[in-house]
């Protein structure tokens, strides 16, 4: 493991009190970091909105954002069970006998992982969503490892929590839902640029991100800018 990345990410993590914080951003670093840090093959992130019900909130691939949906509308899988117990869930194996879900373990496969861990994003006795962790083969997340991956849980938990809450009166579970508008004004325009340039939707992300960071604007900013945009307005198609 990366001791620098590590160390890193766990300052970035924290760093939740900036006038610029976006929580969108922040998912999906947290996201790409558990893929680096803990060798996954893809990483995601579903929170509960204030009816309790679980939506996506941030993917570090197509894939894997499918998966997770996939999950949700079946109502059937390790993130769901990880979010309502409260502990992780181990799938291991998904293409042997015996599934505990088969209709997920199925889907799962045909998506190109074969193991799952859901790890709670969790605050004491309050679970607000889980991270989900997937490889291509067979094996098993070490435990080190997993005790890392649930760290970086807690600690993205904390700040999902306390952020802004010391400096406006929002709740939690607007604050939540917040995040989870966002995410669908980033879908749009991940669309919008996928359509475009003729992008995967991985590489649409990647460069509407990339366009945010470039213009110094929040994510959600950029998209929404993007999804009203006109065609001069948008970034250039990479490789120009």
């Amino acid at each position: 493991m990366d001791s620098e990345l590590l160390s890193d990410t766990f300052v970035d993590l924290a760093d939740t009190m900036v006038a610029d914080f976006d929580i969108i951003d922040f998912l999906h670093m947290l996201t790409d970091r558990s893929v680096r840090l803990l060798a996954a093959s893809a990483a995601g992130v579903v929170l509960a909105d204030p009816r309790g019900e679980l939506r996506i909130a941030a993917a570090s691939s197509e894939a894997a954002e499918l998966i997770e949906l996939f999950q949700i509308q079946n109502e059937q899988g390790p993130c769901l069970d990880c979010f309502r117990t409260g502990r992780p869930v181990t799938a291991a194996d998904l293409s042997g006998p015996g599934q505990r879900w088969p209709e997920f373990a199925a889907a799962a496969v045909q998506a190109g992982f074969r193991t799952v861990e859901a790890l709670p994003m969790r605050l004491r006795g309050q679970v607000i969503g889980a991270l989900n962790l997937f490889r291509a083969g067979p094996a098993l997340f070490e435990p080190a490892d997993l005790r890392v991956g649930q760290a970086l849980a807690d600690v993205a938990t904390i700040g999902l929590l306390q952020e802004r809450n010391l400096r406006r009166s929002e709740t939690i579970a607007e604050q939540l839902q917040a995040a989870l508008n966002s995410r669908i004004i980033i879908e749009q325009a991940k669309g919008k640029l996928a359509e475009r340039y003729d992008l995967a939707m991985d590489q649409a992300f990647a460069l509407l991100r990339d366009h945010a960071r470039e213009t110094n604007q929040r994510l959600t900013e950029t998209a929404r800018n993007l999804v009203d945009a006109t065609t001069a307005d948008f970034p250039p198609k990479p490789g120009r």
